[in-house]
């Protein structure tokens, strides 16, 4: 599992700069990401600060700019804490389960020593699609769904099926709520 060990630790936030920290963030998205416009747009109208870099794990991830009069000497990366691996439709993920299946088992072992990992699959109805067989692929559904919960489970991944046109919201409240609950819990996350 991943273990936030930085300056943070050493020191206890007001809520007046555990805000300003928070505001700070800078999204990371990994290079190889594609096609997502929809988040990158999002970002930019929120005025959301983002980059790209290349990630281990995931396609996005989040750091916190150097800030000396928060006491954060340095830019700190949280890509070994937490990563949101993004599928734009069912056919992708359909397909990493079956053509593509070990080197999406590969970025799921690496996962474990996150302490957060979230696949995000861009279908608001994706547990009613899979059930349904409502994808073009022809990869079984029985098979689909088996595959994808057993997966989540042995890998301590958590699904969330979204609308695409909340994607971005998702990543962004997910590594800021992540952000936050750190801040205010450290003791929680340091015995992790």
């Amino acid at each position: 599992m991943g273990l936030i060990m930085h300056s943070l630790n050493n020191y206890h936030y007001t809520d007046k700069e555990i805000k300003a920290i928070l505001d700070s963030i800078i999204i990371i998205i990994d290079t190889r990401e594609q096609e997502n416009e929809h988040i990158t747009d999002y970002f930019d109208k929120k005025k959301i600060a983002y980059r790209s870099q290349k990630l281990n794990t995931g396609d996005y991830s989040f750091c916190i700019p150097a800030n000396s009069q928060l006491n954060i000497p340095r830019e700190i990366h949280f890509d070994k804490d937490i990563a949101i691996e993004r599928k734009a439709t069912l056919e992708e993920l359909s397909n990493n389960l079956t053509h593509d299946r070990q080197t999406f088992e590969n970025e799921l072992i690496r996962s474990l020593r996150l302490t957060r990992f979230n696949l995000m699959i861009e279908n608001e109805s994706g547990y009613k699609d899979i059930i349904e067989n409502n994808y073009r692929s022809g990869y079984n559904n029985k098979a689909f769904h088996s595959s994808l919960i057993s997966l989540s489970l042995k890998y301590n991944v958590h699904l969330f099926f979204c609308d695409k046109n909340y994607s971005a919201i998702y990543i962004y409240s997910t590594l800021i709520y992540y952000l936050k609950n750190y801040l205010e819990n450290k003791l929680y996350f340091l015995k992790k």
